[in-house]
């Protein structure tokens, strides 16, 4: 019979291949530029938006208006929702190293920042609304994979409202 720890890492294997085939790291895995353009940079996987990078210098104001959607490394948008930066899914305290599996439950299945039901709404492009229809199992296992993560110590920025035309900004 398999033992307790061969099903842990059963677990945390099947999760690893749910994050990869989920498209996980397109978005909260910074990249770095390659003689093949852009490409994952694992040595910081999963740990979102990098902290020292400053958003790109356009007019806001005519990309929110026009409906328009600007990326930087594709781990932070631009869009009418104002600027989302992805996630660290590090198993760090900056990510979600104090998490409990319920909050992860929460921020996939209702889209809460954090998974804390009094927060604000997960922006986009992250499409919680379509991993919400993962099984427990398959939450379960990625969140067992994530917290088995090398942790990376990096704090995202916090999203921007958009601009609006009363500020002018």
């Amino acid at each position: 019979s398999t033992t307790a720890l061969q099903q842990d890492q059963e677990k945390i294997k099947h999760g690893k291949h749910l994050v990869l085939t989920s498209a996980c790291h397109d978005c909260h895995t910074p990249k770095k530029m390659s003689d093949k353009g852009p490409v994952h940079d694992y040595d910081r996987a999963l740990s979102g938006h990098p902290a020292n990078l400053a958003p790109p210098d356009i007019d806001r104001k005519e990309i929110e208006q026009k409906n328009l959607v600007v990326t930087q490394t594709l781990t932070a948008w631009i869009g009418p929702w104002g600027i989302s930066y992805a996630a660290n899914l590090t198993s760090d305290a900056t990510g979600i190293g104090n998490w409990t599996e319920k909050q992860f439950f929460t921020a996939i299945r209702e889209g809460k920042y954090k998974g804390l039901e009094n927060s604000r709404m997960l922006l986009p492009p992250m499409p919680w609304d379509m991993y919400k229809n993962m099984t427990d199992e398959e939450l379960s296992a990625i969140f067992a994979y994530l917290k088995s993560t090398k942790p990376i110590k990096n704090v995202v920025p916090a999203a921007t409202p958009p601009v609006t035309a009363a500020t002018g900004k």
